[in-house]
This record gives C-alpha cells, sequence and structure tokens, in this order.
C-alpha cells in the first residue's frame, strides 16, 4: 500500500494544476477492463477451434467479434475524449462538513456522450452523467476536509466504459483551486462576552448570563425603524431594538482571553478549542446583528456588523498561525 501511495502521489506531482482542461489524446487513458480480458480468452479459444476444426462459421464469429470490440475500443476513447472539465469555484465550510465541487462538462460534438463519471482521485464515489451533443452537464462531488485552513481541490478522476464495458478509458486532473475551510464552532458555546468601555469611557461592565451582549434592548413604543434589530425579530419573533447609549459605551470585543481556555496561545488542542468558541460567538454575534470585533494573536479587526464582517472574522480565524495569513486589521 505505501509503494501505491508512492506511486500515486509521484503521478499527480507530474500533472499541472488548472480549473480547466480539454480533454485529448495526450492525457487520456485506456486499458482493457477484467470483462474485456475475459473477451480476449474467448476469441484466442475460439480461433483455436476453428483452426483445429476447419470451422469457417468460427471464423466468421471470432472476427465479427473482435471487430465489435476494437469498434467500442475507439467509441469508448472518443467518449472522453474532447470534453472540457471546467471547475465552479467551491465556497467555504465548517471543519467537518461536506465541501461540494461543482464540475460542469462541455461537449462541441454533434452527437451525445453517455456513460462518464467523475470521483475524486483514489475513492469508489461515482458521480454518473451523460453530456448532450453540443451542450453541457453538472456534475456534484464532496469531500470532507477535518482541519481547517485553506486546502487545496482533491485530485479528480473521470472515466467511461461506454458502450461495451471492455475497455476502461480514464483520465486524471489536479485543479488549482482552493477551499478556506472554517474551524467547526462549538456546539454549546458559553454566553458572549460582556461589552468593554470604549476608549475615554468610565462605564462598569456587568457580565451578562443571557448570551446576549447588552448592546440591545426590549423595543419601546416610538423606537426608531433604524434601530430595531430585524435580524433578531424575523428569528425570533419579538421586537429588539439597540441601545444606543450602551452601544456609545461599550464595545464588544471577541478575544482568546475572553475564551477562559488555558494555553490557547501555546497552539495544539487548545488553540483549535479556543478557535472554535471564538468561531461560535461569531456566529452567535452575526444572528443577533450586533457589532463586534475579533482580538487574535498580534492584530485586531475592528468592530462592525453584516457579512462582509463574518466572513472576514471566519477567515481569521481559519488562516491564524498558517502561512499568507491575511486579515484586516483594525485599532482598538
Amino acid at each position: 500500500m505505501r509503494w501505491r501511495a508512492r506511486l500515486q502521489r509521484w503521478f499527480e506531482s507530474r500533472i499541472t494544476p488548472r480549473d480547466s482542461v480539454t480533454l485529448t489524446q495526450r492525457n487520456v487513458y485506456i486499458l482493457p477492463t477484467g470483462p474485456g480480458f475475459m473477451l480476449a480468452l474467448t476469441l484466442l479459444v475460439l480461433v483455436v477451434a476453428s483452426i483445429n476444426y476447419q470451422l469457417n462459421l468460427g471464423y466468421l464469429l471470432t472476427f465479427l467479434l473482435a471487430g465489435c470490440a476494437v469498434v467500442g475500443m475507439h467509441v469508448c476513447h472518443g467518449t472522453l475524449r474532447g470534453v472540457t472539465l471546467q471547475l465552479m469555484p467551491p465556497e467555504a465550510q465548517f471543519a467537518g462538513a461536506n465541501v461540494t465541487v461543482n464540475v460542469n462538462l462541455s461537449s462541441q460534438r454533434r452527437s451525445p456522450r453517455y456513460g462518464i463519471g467523475l470521483a475524486i482521485f483514489g475513492s469508489d464515489h461515482w458521480s454518473w452523467t451523460d453530456v448532450p451533443a453540443q451542450g453541457s452537464a453538472k456534475v456534484q462531488l464532496a469531500f470532507k476536509p477535518q482541519r481547517r485552513g485553506l486546502h487545496r481541490v482533491p485530485t479528480l478522476t473521470a472515466e467511461t466504459r461506454f458502450p461495451l464495458g471492455t475497455f476502461r478509458v480514464w483520465t486524471v486532473w489536479r485543479p488549482s483551486a482552493q477551499v478556506l475551510v472554517y474551524p467547526a464552532p462549538e456546539p454549546h458555546p458559553p454566553p458572549l462576552p460582556p461589552g468593554e468601555p470604549r476608549a475615554g469611557g468610565t462605564a462598569t461592565v456587568q457580565r451578562q448570563s443571557t448570551g446576549e451582549f447588552d448592546g440591545i434592548r426590549a423595543y419601546q413604543r416610538g423606537d426608531p425603524l433604524k434601530l430595531i434589530v430585524w435580524k433578531k425579530a424575523a428569528k425570533a419573533d419579538e421586537l429588539v431594538s439597540r441601545d444606543a447609549q450602551q452601544v456609545q459605551r461599550f464595545e464588544l470585543w471577541l478575544d482568546m482571553a475572553h475564551t477562559g481556555i488555558a494555553a490557547a496561545t501555546l497552539g495544539g488542542a487548545a488553540l483549535e478549542q479556543a478557535l472554535s468558541r471564538l468561531c461560535a460567538w461569531v456566529l452567535a454575534a452575526d444572528k443577533q446583528g450586533l457589532h463586534y470585533g475579533l482580538r487574535l494573536m498580534g492584530f485586531a479587526i475592528a468592530p462592525a456588523s453584516g457579512e462582509a464582517h463574518r466572513r472576514n472574522c471566519l477567515q481569521a480565524l481559519a488562516l491564524l498561525g498558517q502561512t499568507g495569513q491575511t486579515a484586516t486589521s483594525g485599532a482598538n
């Protein structure tokens, strides 16, 4: 098994990564299948018997079957040759969840192509499709990354055995796209940390136990519509408003120190647990429509809200401690 894994890695390293590839004779391979070898053995027996017994009908049957096998070989190779494979950019996902990879197969030929399958190279989970004449078809594949960070899309393979199943035609495709994997959010995180006084503020902070930052309050008659947290109203069927005075005095910061996990800054399992808790807090704060900031090792993302801010925070958590980390820094 180690020898086979080394051979597979060597073979993959010789393939140029690209997100779109057109299959030609240079990157399509063909070999007989098990039934193909049995057919060849049967033809050998038939031709020996026909020679020994001088059977003209035996010769006819032998060369008829051999001709069908040769035609099937050319049809099988032509089914895959000329197909263009294009990878759609994969969306970011959380660790432990399946990442869906969408592949578009297109053909310029005037006849349809049948029985084309795609799979992750080295797996047995195939997705099969037919490509219409001068048309395209989409295939979905999935893989499950177990660690956070930036991962390459795994090597893919496509094959067909149409029409007789006596030959297997396949190709190996190495995409260049990468997928961002966020930390897995903690299933049952503690409540959000209390707000911190803004610079120059003198207010004291009281710790909450409800899981909500005290920058929101129950809706009061006459509150402006712009102060209503509509996300929470849609999900919880209750109206809450932002407390303008509280928001001016306090800022919600999600900090590694707030997680309460010892030795998180040293790395290892403690760091991953802390990042998982911070990830859950980011999702909770975004769900409540709060302004929040994120402080990690050596940089900070200024308090804000919205989809783009949530993605920036999750990206910073995913890439923490890895080469090429990028984050939007802001002042405390």
